[in-house]
């Protein structure tokens, strides 16, 4: 059973993973919107993945008695200067989720909640892969500046993600 004060931290992880979602939505048709079909196609992926992120929660959740309850999202924005100024966000977004469960954990190990410590390993290392990911994105969008072949190359090379979730739901 889920003490309250990690029960609540909890609801409000789900609703950061459903905002994450929205959020990258919303990045999907802005490039949607500039004909970057490889950059919408990387976007649908991570919508698919933060989704994923927030069933997980979710679920464990309800595997310990708990009752999730759900909140407004946060509207996001809709539009970007550049893709690079996207990524910048996505990057300091991601940033910001690593922040997150990384007070979950602290409060888990406060709350010496051994369950969710353990649960919530899974989503520290799943935050190093997104910052890394992210990061290399930003570094290449970074190097091409105003060079349209290059955004087209890069458009090619995220084009072709695909969100595949771990095998076993984790």
């Amino acid at each position: 059973m889920l003490k309250e004060k990690m029960l609540n931290a909890l609801n409000d992880q789900i609703n950061a993973e459903l905002y994450s979602s929205y959020l990258y939505l919303s990045m999907e048709s802005y490039f949607q919107s500039l004909s970057l079909k490889g950059f919408a196609l990387w976007m649908r992926a991570q919508v698919q993945e933060e989704l994923f992120h927030a069933m997980k929660f979710y679920d464990y959740v309800c595997d310990r008695g708990g009752r999730v309850v759900l909140g407004a999202i946060e509207k996001p924005d809709a539009s970007w200067k550049t893709p690079l100024d996207a990524f910048k966000q996505i990057q300091k977004h991601e940033q910001h989720v690593t922040g997150l469960i990384n007070s979950l954990v602290d409060l888990a190990m406060k709350e010496k909640d051994h369950a969710t410590l353990n649960f919530l390993q899974w989503f520290v290392a799943e935050q190093v892969e997104e910052e890394a990911s992210v990061g290399e994105i930003v570094d290449k969008l970074k190097l091409i500046r105003q060079d349209t072949s290059g955004l087209f190359l890069l458009d090619a090379e995220l084009g072709k993600r695909v969100f595949t979730p771990p095998a076993g739901g984790e």
